[in-house]
């Protein structure tokens, strides 16, 4: 926006500085018209009106000058303004591309999540209510994870090595009981690895 306004400001002190020429133009113009044409006749007139002809020739060329300097500015603030939009559109094309990168990525995320809802209502189905009531109280107080498994010996949730009293317990308890961590009280998923 600076840029652009500097060019703005640039074009005006061109058309400015084009138009004070063109009025010394034209008035030298005239100028001389009068001196050719021979309508002065008395040599002081004569004399000053080739002086402010000589004068207005030096002003003329003074303001060429300045137009010529605004517009060396001008052109310097056009080429600013276009590199500035050229490297706008890139960042844009950069946003652009990482919205549209993020937009799939919450359309896959999306997905996923109903997919897995889907699967979790079918495996709540045929979870007993009480065991699937107790999942949610302790997912609800330990920030979305009601059960965690027991692999060599440690909790995965708290990742608390269990006491040996602890583990006798549970080694000595039938495959369908439900054991839970004495540290984070979550349930504890038995497999193969858990030590036991």
């Amino acid at each position: 926006m600076a840029a652009q306004t500097e060019e703005s400001d640039c074009a005006r002190e061109q058309t400015k500085a084009e138009q004070d020429v063109d009025q010394v133009r034209q008035r030298a113009a005239r100028d001389q018209q009068r001196l050719d044409s021979g309508a002065v006749t008395s040599p002081k007139d004569l004399s000053n009106l080739q002086h402010e002809i000589a004068s207005l020739a030096k002003r003329q060329g003074d303001l060429e000058d300045v137009v010529l300097e605004v517009m060396e500015r001008r052109e310097a603030a056009q080429e600013r303004v276009n590199e500035l939009t050229e490297r706008v559109a890139s960042v844009q094309s950069k946003i652009d591309d990482a919205t549209g990168r993020r937009d799939a990525a919450f359309e896959q995320i999306d997905g996923e999540a109903a997919s897995v809802t889907k699967e979790r209502e079918v495996v709540a189905a045929s979870v007993p209510a009480d065991l699937l009531k107790l999942y949610d109280k302790l997912r609800e107080q330990q920030g979305g994870i009601g059960a965690a498994k027991l692999y060599a010996r440690t909790c995965q949730g708290c990742r608390q090595e269990l006491a040996i009293t602890e583990l006798n317990e549970i080694r000595a308890a039938a495959p369908d009981t439900v054991v839970r961590c004495e540290n984070c009280r979550r349930i504890l998923v038995r497999t193969a690895k858990s030590g036991l």
